[in-house]
């Protein structure tokens, strides 16, 4: 990557970032990665929506320095290093993705099941109940869409559990899963 490149990722405008962003969509070179990668946590939103983009469209094998992503300090990298090898359909990530349900962070928690019922993780199941129980409603509400995607059934005391939050999604959800059982 250019000099000039590294630049303006790291204190250009917006308006230059995103088309630097753009023109790295299939870059293979591994400081580049890191570097787009550390754009997930921008201050821009766009520019974070560009980073994202940019890392599912690369068709190279870039799946290593996601998975190692999910161990940032940064909740954010973490979060959509997560929805990143979802979208890339990395099925070999899901159990590094999985144990990320215990984050410390309840976005990352919620990112990490949207991530899980997008995979479709059966095998991730158990972690997905367990957040169910979880203090964070966005989590609850991300738990129990990823149930449902993965097509698992909902016990009576989770239903239960949920219902207690009176939240209209959640209570959308639990008639998704009614009627899904």
């Amino acid at each position: 990557m250019s000099n000039e490149k590294i630049r303006v990722l790291e204190s250009g405008s917006k308006e230059e970032k995103i088309p630097t962003l753009e023109s790295l969509a299939n870059t293979n070179d591994g400081k580049t990665i890191h570097k787009i990668i550390s754009k997930l946590d921008d201050s821009d939103i766009e520019v974070r929506g560009e980073a994202f983009s940019s890392l599912v469209l690369n068709e190279n094998n870039i799946s290593d320095q996601l998975i190692e992503n999910l161990k940032s300090q940064n909740k954010n990298i973490r979060g959509f290093s997560a929805l990143v090898l979802a979208n890339r359909r990395n099925y070999d990530a899901i159990s590094e993705i999985a144990n990320l349900t215990k984050d410390q962070s309840g976005m990352v928690r919620a990112c990490v099941l949207g991530a899980l019922g997008y995979l479709k993780a059966k095998q991730a199941s158990k972690e997905i109940h367990d957040c169910f129980f979880d203090s964070n409603i966005e989590v609850k509400k991300s738990a129990l869409k990823a149930a449902i995607d993965i097509g698992d059934k909902i016990s009576g005391e989770e239903i239960i559990t949920l219902g207690k939050e009176k939240d209209p999604e959640i209570e959308k959800l639990l008639v998704q899963a009614k009627i899904n059982s």
